[in-house]
């Protein structure tokens, strides 16, 4: 049975114009065809949308389904028995795709709960696709290690890139330097050393996983790059005291090696809510250096952390688009951030993010219709400075 989606205009992913009268047939989940005022197929079911603009369904390159956007998502997660965490994550997944976000990456869980959400979404229309890393990999007593994935040494961390390989994981998250989520964890302190990071990039691209790695301080961001990651998350140069200006030589090995920058982003302004000062102070540096790796042609995605506080739910995303506009991206330039570019990232460009025939724009019809809202983003962008560089 076909569908068709028709609106005002339509966003593919990847033109710099929007295509009028759009007519959208679907054969199940996949386009079949795309084009202004096509024919409608006999016996087809018609969804006219009116004055929308339809665009691909958006696309997360970081989330945390077991974090709850609670005001203390991690003591939250830590009250809850693996079943009940399941079932947190599976409600997180159903309210991003809710909200137009039909693909997240899953760059930290905690027993590998999203590889679960992951199976259970090939069968129900109502979850997002899901790619997962499962518990990402940290030091002892490190970024993160209440989620179970603590290693050290070499030997240790090929380990787990086995481990997690095993398991049927996605992609390798590796907590390259300390975090703001855990207490005694500094974002701008180093938690593995050249040699283990070489260690996890070299077996996970044995074993055919990218690497990601978490990185705040300049020297976690020019290790994980000589080290050969294939992305890396926040990159937002937090010093002790402040931001360190890009060293010229990072900025180019970023861009040369084409090494995917998760831009965390995004927020919902929640009364009584704000991020921790320690953020807040390094927010106008940290906004101009996403501002200089896009100026110099850096890949860069709208990573959210989704569910790390209440100004972070799981449909995030569609409010961060708009404010990419304060790192000088262009509405076309931030769209691609949010479907085309991040697809790419996460190894689903073939099939998400652009709406060429073949692809899957959504997980249901009903999320088709919602495709309209994040349209907004061409409009004007609200400041990124109440919140929305929150990092984890």
């Amino acid at each position: 049975m076909n569908t068709v989606l028709r609106a005002a205009w339509l966003f593919d992913g990847t033109a710099g114009t929007l295509m009028p009268d759009p007519t959208v047939i679907l054969d199940g989940g996949t386009i079949t065809a795309v084009g202004t005022a096509l024919p409608v197929p006999a016996g087809a079911t018609v969804v006219d949308l009116g004055a929308a603009t339809l665009l691909p369904g958006l696309v997360d390159t970081h989330v945390h389904l077991a974090f709850d956007a609670s005001a203390d998502p991690v003591g939250s997660l830590a009250a809850r028995d693996d079943a009940e965490t399941l079932a947190a994550m599976t409600a997180a997944a159903r309210h991003a795709a809710r909200g137009g976000v039909t693909t997240v990456r899953d760059l930290g869980d905690r027993g590998y709960g999203s590889l679960a959400v992951r199976a259970a979404a090939a069968s129900d229309a109502t979850l997002p696709t899901v790619v997962a890393a499962g518990p990402p990999i940290t030091s002892p007593g490190g970024h993160c290690h209440y989620l179970g994935g603590a290693s050290h040494g070499v030997d240790g961390i090929r380990a787990a890139v086995r481990e997690r390989a095993d398991r049927g994981v996605d992609v390798i998250k590796i907590m390259a330097s300390g975090g703001n989520l855990t207490p005694g964890s500094r974002p701008e302190v180093s938690q593995f050393g050249p040699d283990e990071l070489r260690a996890a990039v070299a077996e996970a691209h044995r074993l055919g996983l990218p690497v990601t790695a978490h990185a705040h301080g300049t020297q976690a961001v020019a290790d994980a790059l000589a080290a050969g990651v294939d992305g890396l998350e926040h990159v937002s140069f937090m010093s002790a005291d402040g931001v360190d200006p890009i060293p010229d030589a990072v900025l180019a090995a970023i861009v040369a090696q084409r090494v995917a920058v998760g831009m965390t982003v995004g927020f919902v302004p929640v009364p009584g809510f704000a991020p921790p000062p320690a953020v807040l102070s390094r927010l106008p540096l940290m906004i101009a250096g996403l501002g200089r790796l896009h100026a110099a042609g850096a890949v860069m995605t709208a990573g959210t952390d989704a569910g790390i506080g209440p100004v972070k739910p799981h449909d995030v995303l569609r409010s961060a688009v708009a404010q990419l506009a304060q790192i000088g991206m262009t509405p076309v330039a931030a769209l691609r951030a949010a479907t085309s570019v991040a697809a790419a990232t996460c190894g689903l460009g073939h099939r998400k993010g652009a709406s060429p025939p073949g692809t899957t724009p959504t997980s249901s019809p009903s999320t088709a219709t919602r495709c309209g809202i994040p349209a907004r983003c061409t409009a004007s962008a609200p400041s990124m400075s109440a919140g929305s560089r929150s990092t984890a």
